[in-house]
């Protein structure tokens, strides 16, 4: 789609929502020379898959290799199969849990089912790092770690960090680096991207490269996305994620949930709008010309668009205008039966409501849910946690502004 661009518009295109390219002079030679030489570059993204679902913060990284590719270029994902044993340390004040086998192979399962919807198949390789460092004997790791020296692994702030904290380190744990770098190593990458959390590791494979007497690659660091609470970095984990496989009306009214100043951000980093009107809505934005609302709306059906098409996103918003403009009932409403056994003379402890509804794991996160406010039975706000609510027949349960149940007994 893009290989007749000239190289400075192809770095130009590329550098887009970028934090950090090491370095972009690289780049563009590297560029050049894979147009003269007719060699597509080889452009590295390692997986390691400790979740199994791919979410808008991940789908940053993976849309940007779609612009390579898009320029004609080869992506590599590396399903980590061999170092989510390990578990990555980057950014951890603790030792990570390491997975299972079995654990591994259905977070890979699901993620080769979703990348697709993303980058294109037919330019896309994906291999597991076990296929080479399973079969690396003990001699074998000596003389990769001899390529590296205990000063150099200790300059990541998080091992620095755990020092100084007394904290333990797992000897494994500083083996990852070396695993991660070995990788390009093995498929002798061109580009390795990653968020920027990923920058230790990844300068670590260009260490490595010119220890094995390759061209180095290119360090391309994308941001973390921060997420719908506008505070912590998108992740499953947190609940503060858009799916990518999640139905139109979801997506749709969790993006309208976003803090105002981070629509710039998703615009960029999460849409093909030109950087140009994106700085027009900023600036109109600004003047007041335009309402947050209205450049919202159009945020959320530009991505929902992207993941589904334009007529379901359309559809996302005229439900999510039905029922939080005119105060409607979703046409999708849950069904739940509440066990009569569960009743105490008729009545239920909200908590445990909410529990059987599935709106929480916990009668901790049902107190806190009904202390933050979000908390209606019929329309009622409820604000006591304490609270038994007396239930026959049927009652509307909602919790937050988008989750919705009919219960029954």
């Amino acid at each position: 789609m893009h290989a007749e661009l000239s190289i400075d518009e192809q770095v130009a295109l590329i550098r887009r929502g970028t934090a950090e390219i090491i370095s972009e002079a690289e780049l563009a030679q590297k560029l050049d020379k894979a147009r003269t030489q007719k060699r597509p570059l080889r452009i590295k993204l390692g997986l390691d898959p400790t979740a199994p679902d791919i979410h808008l913060g991940i789908a940053v990284v993976l849309r940007k290799l779609r612009q390579f590719q898009d320029l004609g270029h080869e992506v590599i994902l590396i399903i980590g199969d061999f170092t989510a044993t390990i578990g990555d340390p980057s950014g951890k004040s603790k030792t990570r849990p390491q997975l299972t086998t079995e654990e591994v192979k259905h977070n890979a399962k699901t993620y080769a089912d979703q990348y697709c919807m993303i980058l294109d198949e037919t330019k896309t390789r994906v291999v597991f790092n076990s296929a080479w460092l399973d079969n690396m004997s003990f001699a074998d790791v000596i003389r990769l770690s001899a390529q590296t020296t205990v000063a150099r692994i200790l300059e990541r702030d998080d091992f620095t960090n755990r020092l100084h904290a007394g904290a333990s380190i797992g000897m494994h744990e500083l083996l990852y680096p070396i695993c991660q770098g070995y990788d390009s190593v093995v498929l002798e990458a061109d580009v390795e991207m990653g968020g920027t959390d990923q920058k230790f590791n990844i300068l670590m494979g260009r260490d490595l490269q010119r220890a094995y007497s390759q061209e180095p690659q290119v360090t391309l660091l994308m941001p973390l996305l921060v997420g719908l609470d506008g505070a912590e970095k998108m992740s499953k984990s947190l609940e503060n994620y858009v799916g990518i496989y999640e139905p139109p009306s979801d997506m749709y009214a969790k993006l309208m949930s976003i803090p105002d100043e981070l629509m710039s951000t998703y615009f960029e980093l999460a849409t093909d709008v030109p950087l140009e009107d994106i700085r027009t809505l900023e600036a109109q934005l600004a003047s007041g010309h335009l309402h947050p609302k209205t450049v919202k709306q159009r945020l959320a059906r530009e991505i929902v668009t992207i993941y589904h098409n334009s007529n379901a996103a359309h559809a996302a918003e005229v439900e999510f205008d039905r029922v939080h403009r005119d105060r409607q009932l979703p046409d999708d409403l849950p069904e739940v039966v509440i066990p009569t056994s569960a009743l105490t003379e008729g009545r239920i402890w909200i908590a445990h409501l909410m529990q059987q509804a599935g709106f929480a794991k916990s009668s901790s996160e049902a107190r806190r849910l009904v202390q933050q406010g979000g908390v209606r039975l019929d329309g009622d706000r409820i604000t006591d946690p304490g609270l038994e609510v007396p239930l026959q027949g049927e009652a509307i349960l909602q919790v937050g502004k988008r989750r919705f149940a009919k219960v029954v007994i």
